[in-house]
C-alpha cells in the first residue's frame, strides 16, 4: 500500500499537503540514497513506531493496572506526592520530578517487558559464528527473539506475572543482556528515553485526574505484535477532590 501510494504521487501532478511522504519525494530528487525501497521501508518503520509502540504499551498498562489495584495504589501515591510537593499543582512536570518517579519507571519497565512490542531484532552474521556445535554462516540473517529473553524464568521469577517491584532488586548485568524493549547496542531505538517520558507523563495525568474501570474485552494476543482482539473497554471518570 505504501509503495502504491508513493508511485501514485510520483506520477501525479497534483499538489499534496506537505506530509512526510511528500518530504521524502522531494528529497529523492537531490539525495541518491533515497530510493523507492528506502522510502517504503522507512514509512513502514515510522507507522510501526507511531501506532504500535507507545500506544500499545499504554493500552497494556491500563489493563494491567486495572487488574492489580495494589500496584495502582502505590503508583497513585507516588504521583500525588509529586503534586503535594509543588508550589503550583497545575505546573507541568519537570525533569527532576520525572527522575524521581522510581516506582513509575518500574511499572513502565515491567509493562515493556511483558509487551515485547517488537517480536525480535534482525542482525546479519559478518562472519561464521560457531555456537554449541552449530555454525551460523557468514551473511545469514539472525532473528533475536526478545520476547524469549523477557520471559526467561532463569532471570525473571514468575515471568508471566505483572510485578513491577521485581525491578527494585534486578542487577544491571541481568538487564543489559535480558531486557531489550528498544533493541541493544549501537542500533538501540533513539526514542527509548522519550518513550519512557511519554508513558510516565501519561500515567501522571491519568492517576492524578481520572479513575477507570475495566468493563469488558482486554484479551491479549500476539500476531506477532500485541493485539487486543475484542478491544479495551473502560469506563473513565474524572476524579473529584
Amino acid at each position: 500500500m505504501v509503495r502504491y501510494e508513493l508511485r501514485r504521487r510520483l506520477m501525479s501532478t497534483e499538489k499534496h499537503q506537505g506530509d512526510l511522504l511528500d518530504h521524502f519525494i522531494r528529497d529523492m530528487n537531490t539525495e541518491n540514497f533515497i530510493t523507492e525501497d528506502f522510502v517504503v521501508q522507512h514509512m513502514f518503520g515510522f507507522l510501526f513506531i507511531i501506532f504500535d509502540s507507545i500506544s500499545t504499551s499504554i493500552a497494556l498498562a491500563l489493563k494491567l493496572l486495572a487488574e492489580h489495584p495494589l500496584v495502582l495504589e502505590e503508583l497513585t501515591a507516588e504521583h500525588e506526592a509529586i503534586l503535594k510537593n509543588r508550589e503550583n499543582s497545575d505546573s507541568p512536570i519537570t525533569w527532576e520530578e520525572y527522575k524521581s518517579m522510581t516506582f513509575t519507571l518500574q511499572v513502565i519497565n515491567e509493562t515493556l517487558r511483558l509487551a515485547n512490542i517488537s517480536p525480535g531484532m534482525f542482525r546479519k552474521a559478518l562472519k561464521d559464528i560457531k555456537i554449541k556445535g552449530y555454525t551460523i554462516p557468514e551473511g545469514w540473517v539472525i532473528l533475536l527473539a526478545t520476547s524469549v529473553l523477557h520471559l526467561n524464568s532463569d532471570k525473571f521469577e514468575n515471568p508471566l506475572e505483572f510485578n513491577p517491584r521485581r525491578w527494585k532488586d534486578l542487577e544491571s548485568s541481568v538487564l543489559a543482556k535480558n531486557f531489550m524493549p528498544f533493541g541493544s547496542g549501537m542500533k538501540q531505538c533513539a526514542g527509548s528515553e522519550y518513550s519512557r517520558v511519554f508513558i510516565a507523563t501519561f500515567l501522571h495525568v491519568l492517576v492524578t485526574k481520572y479513575r477507570w474501570t475495566k468493563i469488558n474485552g482486554c484479551e491479549v494476543m500476539r500476531s506477532p505484535i500485541i493485539r487486543f482482539p475484542n478491544g479495551l473497554h473502560f469506563k473513565v471518570s474524572e476524579k473529584k477532590n
